[in-house]
């Protein structure tokens, strides 16, 4: 496969020319002020690059060519379904109705905000079979917080808050359900998963007594493998008058195909920046909405919108049981904007190809794959595959070697060394929006990646060669970050 190096681009400051200009300002007709008289002392310099405008648009639209990005490639990250987010999604979150309104406004200025907001909870109500749905959470470990608040308040009213000080955690879990359930104050204790990628019952069971408060269960799990005794799970679960959280990071393998609410799950966060389709992988904003079941309803955070039996909107603060609010407002509005454009275009008919076409894509891979990384478990995985690279430490090749050379053949790589308990884990998750060509093309890179570990080692170990920045010490990288731009001394010779 060609492979092609990516030139070294200047620094704007190394693009500079004393007295170049890129624009043309007025000549000032007010009076002249002292600066340092008004500010206190100022830099006598600025040291600003002196560039021409259209050496400006012209080395910014370069570094931007360099950028990896969804419009530009195929994103693996397993557990991050980084789809691509139509464009008509953010032409209805740029309406200027939306984007220049205020929270703070009256709710009678603002009826088609609170509309979208009910029409996504009730979209998600019947996509996950819960019985009410609230947008406030930012993000999806947020939204875990929230349903860990819902359960406590909901032990506390039946008196056995100080009693119930325990949540179980399968040991597959991403890692903000544990992190999670200790800032919400209770103890964490880790139930093991089986060879075949089950959760452990007859372990789950021992651990389950009077002082659980929770199970915490991702479904399908991190490994990318549906709990097929998820009913029985929750049955234990609610035979010890715990309940039972669904992590919904991966709810991409099951939109319109099953409903977590109908599996015995009291509440479930949901991560709209992922599943339904906003910039996830864009640095923010989140959405982390959460479905629960109406016994858990009067705890719900405030203010809770309601469409009333004419059909009007309404906020409901009346919730003296309430936890109160998770966020400022309403949650991140335009997320929730895009989401709705997403549920609406897919509509009742069509919302199960998601899921569909998720767990196709991840199988097809996985199958692809098979001769070179071995799943970790060969069972029909969902909306991803993890697969093991650990046959290639024999060779002095890591999971991480293979997918830094990844890099040299124009991909980004998938996810590694998650789950913790898959050895040299590579996890993929190609999701519904990739082609058959786009996952040929991955495959098939991978799998010369991976005949190069058998023939020159070596040159993995330096992967990746054809890219501006090379193998960095990413720990010293994230610790010692220095980005400044320093003039470079004169050499006197």
């Amino acid at each position: 496969m060609p492979q092609k190096s990516v030139p070294q681009p200047k620094l704007i400051f190394e693009k500079s020319s004393p007295g170049r200009v890129g624009c043309n300002l007025p000549i000032a007709d007010t009076p002249e002020v002292d600066l340092n008289a008004v500010l206190g002392e100022v830099r006598s310099e600025l040291n600003l690059p002196e560039v021409s405008e259209l050496e400006v648009v012209r080395h910014f639209t370069n570094l931007s060519h360099i950028n990896y990005g969804i419009d530009t490639g195929f994103y693996p990250l397993g557990s991050c379904t980084m789809k691509y987010n139509p464009r008509i999604n953010e032409r209805t979150a740029g309406v200027p109705g939306f984007t220049h309104i205020h929270p703070m406004q009256p709710p009678t200025t603002v009826p088609g905000a609170l509309e979208v907001l009910a029409e996504v909870q009730e979209f998600l109500c019947e996509v996950t079979g819960f019985d009410s749905i609230t947008l406030q959470p930012l993000a999806g470990a947020h939204g875990e917080l929230s349903c860990l608040m819902l359960i406590k308040a909901y032990h506390e009213s039946r008196g056995e808050g100080e009693q119930r000080t325990v949540v179980l955690v399968p040991d597959s879990a991403h890692g903000t359900n544990p992190a999670s359930a200790a800032i919400c104050g209770y103890a964490v204790k880790s139930i093991p998963t089986l060879p075949n990628g089950g959760c452990d019952l007859e372990a789950l069971e021992k651990a389950l007594g009077p002082d659980v408060a929770a199970f915490m269960v991702t479904n399908p799990s991190t490994l990318g493998l549906f709990e097929t005794h998820i009913q029985e799970i929750c049955r234990l679960v609610h035979d010890a008058g715990a309940q039972v959280f669904c992590d919904g990071a991966n709810m991409n393998a099951m939109v319109g195909t099953t409903r977590p609410g109908d599996h015995g799950f009291d509440c479930m966060h949901l991560n709209l920046h992922k599943t339904f389709s906003t910039p996830h992988g864009g640095g923010g904003p989140g959405c982390g909405a959460i479905g629960l079941k109406a016994h858990l309803e009067a705890f719900q955070p405030v203010p809770v919108v309601v469409r009333t039996e004419s059909g009007a909107i309404e906020l409901d603060y009346h919730r003296p049981h309430s936890i109160g609010r998770v966020s400022a407002f309403f949650g991140q509005f335009l997320m929730e904007v895009r989401a709705l454009t997403y549920l609406m275009a897919f509509g009742k008919e069509h919302i199960a190809d998601i899921s569909r076409y998720a767990v196709l894509n991840a199988n097809y891979v996985k199958a692809r794959l098979k001769g070179v990384l071995p799943a970790a478990h060969d069972r029909p995985c969902m909306h991803e595959c993890v697969l093991t690279a650990e046959a290639y430490k024999k060779l002095g090749v890591r999971a991480l070697d293979l997918s830094k050379r990844l890099i040299d053949y124009g991909f980004h790589p998938p996810t590694n060394y998650f789950p913790l308990i898959v050895p040299e884990a590579f996890m993929i998750e190609p999701t519904e929006t990739e082609c058959r060509e786009t996952l040929d093309a991955f495959c098939d890179a991978l799998i010369s990646i991976c005949n190069e570990a058998h023939a020159d080692p070596d040159l993995l170990h330096a992967a990746p060669n054809t890219q501006i920045v090379g193998r960095l010490d990413e720990a010293a990288a994230v610790k010692n970050l220095d980005v400044r731009w320093r003039k470079p001394v004169p050499v006197s010779v």
